[in-house]
């Protein structure tokens, strides 16, 4: 019989407070037993194993993530809209960076995993939509988007950027940047 108040939720939230509190690396099976105060085997009860465990809160980090996107760019449009995404983006990654290391940087087979992808991506195509871009065009604005921003956050997070200059200014300078890059997109 499963413990009371164990469920697939509430291993999900265990696993993220194990991630939040030791990184990526921390994330066990015995781990999240641990935190749930429970055997390992009584995980099994409500996730299949690590795999699906991964999956389930890959599926959260990138749920919340949308969330914090969407109210961002929320009764916003063109460049007030990207930028907003692009701050919300910056954000998230930054003050969460063990979440989002567990956010796939590929198409995940999982059904849960590709649907929470599916979301995101749909917030990014209609900010890129509100430019009035065809469908090609928000395909390659959100490439070069989430190239910038990847690449921005994952360099910041892991300490790449030492030089004096302010960071902030520098991600100023990024969004000004993807501006232009919209710009470019819909000329092509």
């Amino acid at each position: 019989m499963p413990r009371a108040g164990l469920s697939p939720t509430a291993v999900v939230d265990a696993a993220l407070r194990v991630v939040d509190a030791g990184g990526p690396a921390a994330l066990t099976l015995a781990a999240v037993a641990a935190e749930c105060g429970v055997a390992t085997p009584s995980l099994y009860k409500h996730v299949a194993g690590l795999a699906e465990l991964r999956g389930r809160l890959a599926a959260r980090i990138l749920d919340e993530f949308t969330a914090t996107a969407t109210a961002a760019v929320l009764g916003r449009s063109g460049d007030d809209a990207l930028e907003a995404l692009m701050h919300a983006y910056h954000a998230y990654a930054t003050q969460h960076p063990d979440r989002y290391a567990l956010v796939p940087q590929r198409p995940d087979p999982d059904p849960l995993v590709s649907a929470a992808a599916g979301r995101f991506i749909a917030v990014v195509f209609a900010v890129f939509k509100g430019y009035d871009l065809a469908d090609d065009q928000v395909v390659h604005a959100t490439r070069v988007l989430r190239a910038a921003m990847h690449g921005f956050a994952v360099l910041q997070t892991e300490g790449s950027f030492q030089m004096a200059q302010d960071v902030a200014e520098t991600h100023r300078v990024l969004v000004e940047t993807m501006k232009a890059v919209r710009t470019a997109a819909a000329d092509a």
